[in-house]
């Protein structure tokens, strides 16, 4: 994984102070949340975060991308730990910022979600489980495969139209690209490469499928925001920067896999049967 030095010079600014407060003894499971400006619902998603999935203890690491109101006091008051990065630098660099806070800590497996209430909690186990069964590296939640609570009829096209591409693009059939729930292997999202500061989540899906590891699709559910604004921009913004991140992503991809043999999925026993 790799970024520039001033961005470099702020994570391991963060992830210093991480680790003073909080140790390096994260429990197996690390559920990462990237949150800016989220105050009015990032201490119903930690609340609503269970505590055991599969008999594995979980934590919950909130990342404040330079947030300008009460978000990371709100997620320490609900029982996150909190990495309050002083600069807004976009939804994937705090992911890229969470995802190694986890790795760094001994988590052996992430799931992410978001900070706006969007996803359900209470499916984290659905969409884990065959991570830690061992029948795939990495999990996301499709919308099309379960349900979607919108009445953004160009959103709904959206996933329809990127599925097609990412699909046809690398070669394996995705029904939903930008779902934000997701459960992976901790090693997976350091072994791809991660650069966008937003739009992250086709890049990171369409990097573990390049590599070859296994991924697999869950039903879920996509539910109305319940509180805050998108940071993503309106449709045409957002179609046409998403589709810039999927193309550009899969162009990479391909030439590093001409250059080099992908490392393939991660071996190893289930959690379940350690």
């Amino acid at each position: 994984m790799t970024h520039n030095r001033a961005g470099g010079d702020v994570d391991d600014a963060a992830a210093a102070a991480f680790a003073d407060e909080y140790g390096t003894e994260l429990p197996p499971i690390a559920v990462v949340i990237a949150a800016y400006d989220e105050e009015r619902g990032i201490g119903d998603v930690v609340r609503s975060i269970p505590a055991i999935v599969a008999g594995h203890r979980t934590a919950v690491i909130v990342v404040v991308d330079g947030a300008t109101d009460k978000t990371a006091t709100v997620a320490r008051e609900h029982g996150a730990m909190v990495c309050d990065v002083p600069v807004n630098r976009g939804q994937g660099a705090a992911l890229r910022l969470g995802y190694r806070l986890a790795r760094e800590g001994g988590a052996e497996f992430i799931v992410t979600t978001d900070a706006d209430g969007q996803y359900d909690s209470d499916q984290i186990p659905r969409v884990l489980d065959p991570v830690l069964d061992g029948d795939a590296d990495f999990v996301t939640g499709s919308r099309l495969l379960g349900r979607q609570e919108t009445y953004d009829r160009v959103r709904r096209l959206g996933v329809h139209v990127f599925a097609w591409l990412v699909s046809r693009l690398t070669g394996q059939r995705i029904t939903d690209t930008s779902f934000g729930m997701r459960a992976m292997r901790a090693e997976v999202t350091g072994a791809v490469t991660l650069k966008q500061p937003q739009y992250q989540s086709s890049e990171l899906l369409i990097g573990v499928i390049s590599r070859g590891y296994r991924v697999r699709e869950v039903p879920a559910t996509m539910r109305l925001r319940a509180a805050g604004t998108t940071k993503k921009g309106g449709n045409l913004v957002y179609g046409y920067r998403y589709s810039r991140v999927v193309v550009g992503t899969w162009w990479r991809e391909r030439r590093s896999s001409s250059s080099s043999p992908a490392p393939g999925r991660v071996s190893g026993p289930s959690a379940k049967t350690r």
